[in-house]
């Protein structure tokens, strides 16, 4: 498909997605909206592909006029078993979206109805190994929430729009790979809530460019990526940069939101990633964490939350565990950086990469933190620290960095690369350019010095400056001032005091001959 065509497709999918906001504006906004939106979509997602996959096996079949939509449910029924094992979910065709668009203006419960098809659409998973990727799925799409509106009918005015509104979104088919319709949508309604959502925006999705930045960076000189993991998921964005830049993976993640941790879900389902390839947890990743029976990942991609507070060293098991014991002491409760690091340490296979975004504080603060600096470093643990540029991210202007960390590192030297520069000007943001991303990845693939953008450092020249890993310690900023020649300044000086002078002098010459007469 042309890229202009794509693109207009696009531009007409988010269209749509601010007409169906300005149909329920005044009643449902915000967090809320974003809600219902993307419900409505799955829902809609689900349905078509579930006709779509039945319609296909019955056309091969030689039966052209086939449509799964005009099956009658007891017909269908009859082929659960094998649609559930399949896709993993089942959704009867007078239940598919479209039927109960279809019926929605005319239906006085449509409420109900909608509440009965999301429990039946999460009940057909149940007992199968799709239950975890489907159970609850729908509990934030409450159709009897006064949100909605005061009393049933509203609510079911508003439900309607809702649903004609998705139901006239051109998505294409579901199979149409050539644009990832649903997924861009859901990416695009991800990325407006996020930048609407202050300081909150970054805990649930991180920018486009900057989770391309880091998969490049993980994958970079790498072959065989097998699995890619996010300690710290929120709705999923860094594991599906990764699906979209290397292919089909396995996808492991752990988000400790419930709300966050069903958009996750959701998202990989609209992504096109099968329920047996993906497995995201529900829980606090630093001391409940969904180890997978000591799993070890190709590539790690994260964004954690900075300084984040957590139990530390309250709890006394903690400094024990297997994730944290080897740095011999804890991060810090109030700033949980460290945490992250070292349960992503843990988790990263011996040929792997993990790539995560920090909070500048944690390169260069003392105490706990530079322990677990030291532990890092005497251990060549670190391959690379990437200086990002201001405003990169929802709800933060600090200009954050990159921390690389791999196990079988082939030199005992970090790469520093200030990349504060690489970035260009946004509406609200700043953003990284293809180029701006093509510079830092080459530079980090090369691994040579280059001056005031790039160097490599010792480990002892590292321990000499007490484990400070502040990307300014080893790279020299440019002087972007303007020079001035001393001399010639001086020559101008003289030059403007000298015609000031001249000018005194005829002043006062006129001044003389005016009181003469």
């Amino acid at each position: 498909m042309p890229e202009l065509k794509i693109n207009n497709q696009r531009d007409e999918v988010h269209r749509a997605i601010w007409a169906v906001a300005d149909r329920l504006r005044g009643a449902v906004d915000g967090w809320d909206f974003k809600n219902y939106v993307l419900g409505a979509m799955f829902y809609r997602y689900l349905s078509e592909f579930i006709a779509d996959y039945v319609n296909k096996i019955e056309h091969d079949a030689g039966d052209l006029n086939f449509n799964y939509a005009d099956m009658s449910d007891v017909k269908a029924e009859t082929a659960r078993n094998e649609l559930v094992d399949s896709l993993g979910y089942f959704i009867k065709p007078g239940e598919l979206f479209i039927n109960v668009t279809k019926r929605a203006a005319s239906d006085a419960n449509l409420n109900e109805t909608l509440e009965r098809v999301f429990n039946n659409i999460e009940s057909s998973a149940q007992g199968t190994p799709s239950e975890k990727s489907f159970k609850d799925l729908f509990k934030d799409f409450d159709v009897n929430s006064n949100k909605l509106g005061a009393s049933v009918a509203k609510r079911n005015e508003r439900l309607i729009d809702l649903l004609d509104g998705i139901a006239e979104m051109n998505l294409g088919q579901v199979q149409d790979h050539d644009i990832d319709a649903f997924g861009d949508a859901y990416e695009y309604l991800m990325t407006m809530y996020a930048s609407r959502a202050g300081k909150s925006g970054g805990e649930f999705f991180t920018p486009s460019d900057v989770a391309e930045l880091l998969t490049r960076l993980g994958s970079c000189g790498r072959d065989n990526i097998n699995n890619v993991y996010d300690p710290a998921c929120g709705s999923g964005s860094l594991l599906l940069k990764s699906k979209k830049l290397l292919g089909d993976l396995k996808f492991y993640g752990q988000e400790i939101n419930i709300t966050t941790y069903n958009l996750c879900r959701i998202n990989m389902i609209l992504h096109g990633v099968g329920f047996e390839d993906f497995n995201i947890a529900c829980g606090d990743t630093l001391t409940e964490p969904e180890l997978w029976d000591g799993k070890k990942f190709d590539l790690i991609v994260s964004n954690p939350p900075y300084a984040t507070h957590w139990a530390g060293k309250d709890n006394t098991i903690l400094i024990n565990d297997d994730r944290y014991s080897p740095a011999g002491v804890l991060a810090p409760k109030s700033n949980a950086d460290f945490a992250f690091i070292m349960h992503s340490l843990y988790c990263l296979d011996y040929k792997g990469t993990a790539a995560i975004v920090c909070f500048p504080g944690i390169m260069y603060r003392g105490s706990a933190e530079q322990q677990i600096r030291k532990f890092l470093i005497n251990n060549n643990y670190i391959d690379c620290i990437i200086q990002l540029p201001a405003n990169l991210f929802f709800g933060t202007s600090i200009a954050t960095c990159i921390l690389i960390m791999k196990k079988n590192r082939a030199d005992n030297k970090i790469l520093f690369i200030d990349a504060s520069r690489e970035y260009i000007k946004a509406t609200n943001n700043n953003r990284l350019a293809a180029e701006n991303i093509s510079n830092i990845v080459n530079a980090f693939a090369a691994r040579e010095d280059k001056q005031y953008f790039c160097r490599l450092v010792t480990l002892d020249e590292i321990a000499e400056q007490n484990y400070n890993l502040s990307v300014s310690t080893y790279v020299e900023q440019q002087d972007t001032r303007e020079k001035i020649d001393i001399k010639i300044l001086n020559a101008e000086i003289n030059n403007i005091v000298a015609r000031e002078q001249e000018l005194r002098l005829e002043i006062n010459k006129i001044i003389a001959e005016l009181e003469l007469d």
